[in-house]
């Protein structure tokens, strides 16, 4: 028995496309017709490859935190706490200043721009975001060269505090320069290093 028609789309490429109109745009910002134009697919096609908008947008996440925002991630690996921190805080300043994506964080401006209808997508989000601090301090209690005085949970809701800033200034206007100097005296703050 013949399978059905080939998609005649990369949903790959259409996933990327609908990542960027979220992150532009925000959850609810963004409609059906919205997607379908960027994704260049209709809405059956969308809905038999993604689901529905809800769906859709849980994908991006995963695709998110796994492309441009995997330096997060990859940055639990480094050698040293400071090491961490320091590609936490410059990979935010990439992240949410490149010069081919939309300034801002797409989880970070969905918390704060969700209304009540979308509740259950803003708690999907924070859900997300807790388990990379929860991640994060695991990370800091794991580490030989942290201070024995310091507090793990703390320094991980501080150094994302300080990134989440530097998503809200990227995405007020302002320039990869000036994030560029806010993370290098946050850095020299953080780790009493000289000017």
């Amino acid at each position: 028995m013949p399978g059905g028609r080939p998609r005649a789309f990369d949903p790959q490429a259409a996933l990327d496309r609908a990542l960027e109109v979220f992150w532009r745009q925000g959850y609810e910002g963004t409609s059906l017709s919205d997607l379908t134009a960027a994704m260049e697919i209709n809405r059956p096609s969308l809905y038999a490859a993604f689901g529905n908008k809800e769906q859709l947008f849980r994908k991006v996440l995963d695709r998110y935190f796994t492309s441009p925002g995997a330096f997060a991630a990859e940055a639990l690996d480094a050698s040293t706490v400071r090491d961490v921190v320091e590609q936490l805080v410059l990979g935010a300043v990439e992240l949410t200043t490149g010069p081919h994506t939309p300034h801002g964080c797409l989880s970070v401006n969905t918390v704060h721009a969700c209304g009540p209808d979308s509740e259950p997508i803003r708690q999907e989000v924070i859900a997300r975001r807790m388990a990379g601090e929860a991640a994060l301090r695991r990370r800091f209690e794991q580490a030989a060269d942290l201070p024995a005085d310091s507090d793990p949970r703390v320094l991980a809701q501080l150094v994302h505090t300080i990134t989440d800033g530097i998503a809200v200034q990227a995405a007020s206007g302002h320039t990869r320069y000036q994030l560029h100097q806010v993370a290098d005296l946050a850095l020299r703050t953080l780790f009493q290093l000289p000017s």
